[in-house]
């Protein structure tokens, strides 16, 4: 390692990788970087060795030894118990922030929004994304979703925190929490507690989906916006590609510890090794990098070449137009171009001006972790549980018998329900079922124990009672801390 430079670890990647990471690299030194890359090999080439990981446990060592890790698009293969190494390095590395920058680059990039400039700001480990799936019958799938109280203050917190630190003046939370209303819920109740902390900052909630169709829409109306790891992933592609192309966005993964940053597109393996890949997403993850690693100038200067040049209308052929193209080049004739260009600044276009640091990471968890309100105070109670039982689609009251039959005078039955739709009592035959029913079952007196859950359970398996999953029902400090049926 150089003195004085910043250690790196670098990945090439698959597909386009390799050519496009050059390029970055060849800028980031043309342009002074003070950076000292140290590469590993990640991505195709490891799951072909047979480690479905994607990656050797000596790699782990090098990125957590750097801290900062700055990688290509990699290919993952489809099926075969494959996970994506991406989600697997946001989450094992604690990278719970991710940063999507969407500019409009009008009118150079086509564009139907000349004026965009929003930032999404994606929770990168919860939700969905920690991939717990289950086939539970012959019919139904189940996929966990799991938002956490600590989980959703840090990426809120963050938000605001990026926010305040580049001189934005709102920030959105998108959410889904009139259907979901205690996961979501939480989601929105933390990001208005948050939000009262930053009085001089605007800040509003939004439906996900009408949400997401206003920012396709009219995108100049919203500056930060933040929301949980699926909504995230989608919108923020969707807001790159209104932008003007998914090509040209980079993103940053931030965590209290490590970051890593990337193109947000993939290997794009067509095109590889034909000089026409655009390694301009790439090179905006590193420009976000070099203001994480403290040398905004560095990448001030490389920012405003890249203007310069698409300002000049040298452009790879993915975003090529004759009516607003000068020229179509390559990989290599891009780069050369942008380094002939370092010192200059755009015309036409906005010069950057890279005055701030990054936002900090180590954000106070209040809520969850501090003496506000701290979790463990809380009190929980024990009022019933659901169990879900595997059960042919037929004679919905043959089976309230065998339930009821299961009790022990501890549960009363209550309802059960098929997809989330009761079907008893009061059910009608409209109502499709499949094989799969969650059963609830509720305290008749009061007080109930884990030993009482285990009778209950024994009784129900003496009825023959197929039984795949239970879940817990709990109030905390008397709120009811569990959705209800209809009609409940």
């Amino acid at each position: 390692m150089q003195p004085g430079k910043q250690q790196i670890t670098v990945a090439y990647g698959d597909g386009i990788g390799p050519e496009i990471m050059q390029s970055t690299l060849d800028i980031l030194r043309e342009a002074g970087a003070q950076i000292n890359p140290e590469v590993i090999e990640i991505g195709e080439e490891i799951y072909k060795k047979g480690l479905k990981a994607g990656i050797e446990p000596d790699s782990w060592e090098v990125i957590r030894k750097n801290k900062v890790f700055l990688k290509a698009p990699i290919t993952t293969p489809q099926g075969g118990g494959v996970k994506s190494l991406n989600v697997t390095m946001r989450k094992t590395l604690g990278l719970f922030a991710n940063v999507r920058p969407c500019m409009s680059y009008h009118p150079f990039v086509k564009t139907k929004h000349p004026d965009m400039d929003v930032v999404i700001v994606r929770e990168n480990e919860e939700d969905t994304y920690g991939g717990i799936e289950h086939r539970q019958t012959f019919e139904v799938y189940q996929c966990l979703k799991l938002i956490t109280l600590p989980g959703t203050e840090r990426i809120v917190r963050y938000a605001f925190e990026y926010a305040r630190t580049n001189n934005r003046k709102k920030v959105t939370c998108f959410t889904k929490d009139n259907i979901m209303k205690l996961t979501d819920g939480l989601f929105h109740d933390v990001f208005k507690k948050v939000a009262a902390e930053y009085p001089n900052i605007e800040s509003d909630n939004m439906i996900v989906d009408i949400g997401t169709a206003r920012l396709a829409d009219t995108p100049e109306n919203f500056d930060v916006v933040v929301m949980p790891n699926l909504y995230g992933d989608i919108v923020s592609d969707v807001a790159a590609q209104i932008a003007g192309s998914v090509g040209l966005a980079g993103s940053a993964n931030v965590g209290t510890e490590c970051a890593m940053f990337e193109a947000i597109h993939g290997s794009a393996p067509d095109i590889a090794g034909q000089n026409v890949a655009n390694p301009s997403g790439l090179l905006h993850g590193a420009l976000m990098m070099l203001v994480h690693i403290g040398q905004p100038a560095v990448a001030e200067r490389i920012h405003n070449a890249w203007l310069k040049t698409l300002e000049d209308g040298l452009h790879t052929p993915d975003i090529y137009h004759s009516d607003r193209s000068e020229k179509k080049v390559g990989t290599d004739e891009f780069t050369a171009a942008l380094i002939k260009r370092l010192g200059e600044k755009p015309v036409q276009l906005q010069p950057v001006i890279y005055t701030k640091k990054a936002p900090k990471m180590d954000v106070d968890l209040k809520y969850s972790r501090g003496t506000e309100k701290p979790a463990h105070s809380e009190k929980r109670e024990l009022k019933g549980v659901d169990v879900f039982v595997y059960w042919e689609p037929d004679e919905p009251e043959k089976l309230a018998q065998l339930l009821k039959g299961g009790t022990n005078g501890k549960f009363e039955l209550t309802m059960f329900t098929n997809r989330g739709t009761k079907v008893w009592p009061d059910g009608v035959d409209e109502t499709f079922c499949t094989d799969h029913w969650r059963c609830r079952f509720q305290s008749t007196n009061g007080g109930i124990k884990q030993k009482d859950l285990l009778n209950l359970l024994q009784g129900l398996d003496q009825q023959k009672i197929d039984i795949i999953k239970t879940e817990n029902l709990y109030e905390f400090n008397g709120i009811r801390a569990y959705s209800l049926g209809q009609g409940e």
